[in-house]
């Protein structure tokens, strides 16, 4: 049978600051945004799913 290294675990590391992971997500949501046709998109898929959801 072949050797495996054993996994080590590493401490948990706490919750990231919520502006640190506002910072991180804000480029892939811009390109998001500007990949998939702007805002107008945004708002006529947010509109479909409400409708969808009976709102």
């Amino acid at each position: 049978m072949a050797y495996t290294a054993p996994r080590t675990t590493s401490p948990p590391s706490g919750r990231r600051h919520p502006l640190v992971a506002t910072a991180m997500v804000l480029p892939l949501a811009a390109l998001l945004v500007v990949a998939f046709g702007g805002w107008e998109a945004v708002v006529t898929q947010a509109s479909s799913v409400g409708v969808m959801l009976g709102r």
